[in-house]
């Protein structure tokens, strides 16, 4: 569960952080649900479709809201070891040494990775759609990001943190 700005430090240092979007989650379920209402009624109501146009109908319905759960289970795990990120199509995993930093450039849309090869990974999980709350939780990352990586001098060294205020 994360909250926005309020980690509480020397408790987080080893517990397991989950960082998930609020916003996005509700419209993505309250989509799918609506989805999945109007093919049902669709299926059901248009009595010129035959039984393969309903099941198409239904099938679409199904795969408009898998699509939706996907958008909505987008997460960042902060493990004791190392940094899971689940994004929309796939899941990977840093160890705590190989991430340098978080950004959040203003008018990106969500937050990224600053990884120790130069690149740069997207956070979904911490999106700028959820004001405030994204802007904690980038903070709140780099913290951790500072705490646990191997190059984190007693400050935090020189890391760059989350822009676009907070």
């Amino acid at each position: 569960m994360s909250t926005a700005a309020g980690y509480t430090g020397r408790a987080e240092r080893r517990a397991t952080v989950v960082m998930r979007p609020v916003a996005v989650r509700w419209a993505a379920y309250t989509t799918a649900v609506i989805v999945m209402a109007g093919m049902i009624g669709g299926a059901v109501m248009i009595t010129s479709f035959h039984l393969g146009g309903r099941l198409l109908l239904l099938v679409i319905g199904l795969l408009i809201a898998l699509f939706c759960h996907l958008e909505a289970s987008v997460r960042v795990v902060a493990g004791p070891e190392r940094l899971e990120v689940r994004n929309l199509m796939r899941t990977r995993s840093f160890e705590w040494p190989e991430v340098l930093g978080v950004g959040f450039p203003m008018g990106d849309p969500w937050a990224h990775l600053e990884l120790a090869d130069g690149r740069t990974h997207p956070l979904h999980a911490i999106q700028r759609y959820d004001g405030r709350r994204a802007i904690g939780n980038a903070h709140r990352l780099l913290h951790l990001v500072q705490e646990r990586g191997e190059t984190a001098g007693p400050e935090g060294g020189d890391r760059p943190g989350p822009e676009g205020g907070g």
